[in-house]
């Protein structure tokens, strides 16, 4: 069973600073990391950077799309035009499908703010708690886990993507 999870770090930087963590995990086999990509926010940018984190990742990992449009849908909505916010209304609903609903988007949209930020992962049998507690710094806030093996397939062909 594969899970997405998010996780909010109280400095910009934070979430940068897990990279090496996740691949001690990943070598003492605790997780399978298909997917990885990070959200940081400067206090001082009205936008994130955004960065998929494809070293740690196999032929598991989804695509550039799929971060591009969540990260889209959480955190620049309200700056796409008409055309352009009816295509991400279509592919919210289809994203809803796989357990990526509005609320998921509003709690990340409202913990994740200038100064802050956040490590997505997509994993594979693992312990939500067992990565909490090996991230570096002064710790992380898990704001959301969802995604079984169904959902994960949903969330794959939605995308095009068959390297599962």
């Amino acid at each position: 069973m594969s899970t997405l999870t998010v996780w909010k770090f109280r400095t910009a930087d934070g979430a940068e600073n897990v990279e090496e963590a996740l691949k001690s995990l990943q070598k003492e086999g605790l997780i399978k990391i298909l997917d990885a990509a990070v959200v940081s926010w400067p206090a001082d940018r009205a936008k994130p950077r955004t960065r998929q984190l494809l070293n740690l990742v196999g032929a598991g990992a989804l695509s550039g799309t799929f971060w591009g449009m969540l990260f889209g849908l959480i955190f620049l909505m309200p700056l796409l035009g008409a055309a352009i916010g009816a295509a991400a209304g279509a592919l919210g609903g289809k994203l809803a499908d796989v357990g990526i609903d509005d609320d998921f988007v509003a709690e990340v949209k409202e913990k994740v703010t200038p100064g802050t930020s956040a490590l997505f992962l997509l994993t594979m049998n693992e312990v939500p708690e067992r990565i909490g507690a090996q991230l570096p710094g002064d710790g992380a806030e898990l704001l959301h886990s969802n995604l079984d093996t169904e959902r994960e397939a949903k969330l794959r062909d939605i995308f095009g993507d068959d390297t599962a």
